[in-house]
């Protein structure tokens, strides 16, 4: 048994197609899978299409629950017409975190030259940290792998951790 901190976890993908079962989602599967290789658990996956208020309504429901540490979205954060989560999650937050995306974008530039596309926002709302991922399901991971670490640190420090961030040097005195 794992003495890993558990955090509950929900993810919105957004996706048209999947939605509506035209095709089948794949980045539920491939997200669920990372976090449990990193010892946590997705408690709840929601499919919606790309629609601002659909995705700020759902968003709200599952933050404003008191349920969730942390809600990832995958989907709707590129560049055509439909693609508005990042306007939709802004809409929500009460504090934006805009290392995250910036280190998810750095991370992925190391893949493809077109991660600097990517429009995804990161940000909390209450205690509850809501960040984009792409709706591909090999970024999404990549994404979220990039920043995994410092997530889970950044919820505790959102629930009100008040610890050090960083340990203190070990003192010299008796």
């Amino acid at each position: 048994m794992s003495d890993t901190k558990q955090y509950s976890i929900a993810l919105v993908v957004i996706s048209d197609r999947a939605s509506a079962g035209v095709r089948d989602d794949k980045c539920a599967p491939a997200i669920k899978k990372f976090l449990e290789d990193n010892d946590q658990k997705l408690g709840n996956t929601v499919i919606i299409p790309d629609e601002a208020d659909q995705i700020g309504k759902t968003i709200l429901e599952l933050a404003d629950g008191g349920s969730y540490n942390l809600i990832l979205t995958s989907g709707g954060t590129g560049l055509s017409p439909r693609d508005v989560t990042p306007e939709a999650t802004e809409a929500l937050l009460d504090r934006l975190i805009p290392g995250i995306p910036e280190a998810m974008r750095l991370a992925s530039q190391k893949v493809t030259s077109n991660a600097i596309l990517a429009r995804g926002v990161a940000g909390l709302r209450g205690n509850c940290m809501i960040v984009n991922l792409p709706g591909s399901p090999k970024a999404a991971v990549e994404n979220l792998d990039s920043v995994f670490k410092p997530l889970l640190h950044g919820m505790d420090k959102a629930e009100g951790d008040m610890s050090d961030c960083r340990p203190l040097p070990p003192s010299n005195k008796l």
